[in-house]
C-alpha cells in the first residue's frame, strides 16, 4: 500500500541556559588563565629542558644550603645585637630621664634663689629709702610702691560680661582695633587705673600686684598680664584715697564714663564701692635707675 511517505516527528529542544557569568567574560578569562602564556612557555621549556625545579647536581644543592645557611645566620646575629641592645638603649633612657629631672630640679633651685635674691634687694632697697631719705622717706616709699600701704580708698571689680559675644551699637574700643566683645582687655584696665591715678589715687594694685610708675599691663592673647604676670577675671583694683571723693571723681572723668559705655553695650560687669581701709602690698621688685644721696638742704 503506497502512501505519503512520513515525515520524522519534529521534537523541540530546549536551548541551554546561559551561564551566569556570561557578562563577565573578561574576568573568567582572567581566572581560566591566570598565567600568561609565555609565562606558561617559559615554564614548560625549562621543565622539558630539565633546568626548571629545585637543583639536581651537588654542587647546586650544596650552593642553595649555604645560601639558607648564611641567610639563617645573618638573622640570628641581628636578633641576637638587637636583643643585647635593648637593655643598653633602655639604660641610656633612664640616664637621660633622670638628667633631664636633674636638670630641671636645678632650674627649679635657681628660681627659688631669684626669688629670694629680688626679695632680699627690694627689702634693702626700703631700707636704704627709709634710712637716707629723711622726712621724706615714707612719702617716697608710697610714691614708689617700696613699701606697703593701707588706708581708705575704693575697690572696682571689673569682670567678663556674663555673654562675651555681646555687643551693642556703640563701639568705644572701635579706634584700638578691639573686636566687638563682652571681654576686658588690657586697654580697658589701663583706661580704669590711669582714671584711677587722675582722680588722685595715692596707690593702686591689681589682683594683689601693686602697680608702680614702671608697671606695664599687656595682653598676651586673651590673657591679660601686669608685669608679665598673667591674671584672670574678675580683676579687682584697689586705690588708696579719699573714699567718697576718689569714687566720684573716677565716675565722673572720661575713663569711668567709658567704663560705664563698656558696661552698657557690652554688658562688662562693674562694682565700685568706697572703703574704709584697702591694704596693698609692697611691689615685688622696686627697680632703682638712678639714685643721689639726700643732703641736710635738700631734707630742709
Amino acid at each position: 500500500m503506497c502512501g505519503m511517505p512520513q515525515q520524522p516527528p519534529v521534537r523541540s529542544t530546549a536551548a541551554r541556559p546561559a551561564r551566569p557569568d556570561a557578562s563577565m567574560s573578561l574576568i573568567t578569562n582572567v581566572m581560566d588563565h591566570s598565567l600568561d602564556d609565555g609565562y606558561a612557555e617559559a615554564a614548560a621549556r625549562k621543565r622539558s629542558e630539565g633546568t626548571g625545579g629545585l637543583p639536581k647536581t651537588l654542587r647546586a644543592k650544596l650552593g642553595l644550603a649555604a645560601g639558607l645557611v648564611l641567610a639563617a645566620c645573618v638573622v640570628t646575629v641581628g636578633a641576637a645585637q638587637a636583643r643585647v641592645a635593648a637593655p643598653a638603649v633602655a639604660k641610656e633612657r633612664e640616664e637621660l630621664i633622670d638628667r633631664i629631672d636633674e636638670e630641671t630640679a636645678a632650674a627649679d633651685r635657681l628660681e627659688e634663689s631669684i626669688e629670694e635674691l629680688r626679695a632680699e634687694v627690694s627689702a634693702r632697697q626700703r631700707e636704704a629709702l627709709r634710712d637716707s631719705g629723711g622726712d621724706r622717706s615714707t612719702l617716697m616709699g608710697i610714691l614708689s610702691g617700696a613699701t606697703p600701704v593701707h588706708g581708705p580708698g575704693v575697690r572696682l571689680v571689673v569682670n567678663d560680661a556674663e555673654d562675651s559675644g555681646g555687643g551693642g551699637d556703640g563701639d568705644p574700643r572701635s579706634t584700638s582695633g578691639f573686636s566687638d566683645t563682652g571681654r576686658v582687655r588690657d586697654r580697658d584696665l589701663q583706661r580704669v587705673v590711669n582714671g584711677l591715678w587722675e582722680s588722685g589715687a595715692e596707690a593702686v594694685s591689681v589682683n594683689g600686684r601693686r602697680l608702680t610708675a614702671l608697671s606695664a599691663i599687656r595682653a598676651a592673647g586673651d590673657a591679660i598680664l601686669v608685669d608679665n604676670k598673667p591674671l584672670v577675671p574678675p580683676y579687682t583694683v584697689l586705690a588708696v584715697g579719699d573714699g567718697e571723693e576718689l569714687g566720684d571723681r573716677f565716675q565722673n572723668s572720661a575713663d569711668g564714663l567709658y567704663l560705664h559705655v563698656l558696661q552698657e553695650n557690652y554688658g562688662i560687669r562693674t562694682a565700685l564701692s568706697a572703703e574704709d581701709d584697702v591694704r596693698l602690698p609692697a611691689a615685688t621688685s622696686v627697680t632703682v635707675r638712678t639714685a643721689q644721696p639726700i643732703t641736710e638742704k635738700d631734707a630742709s
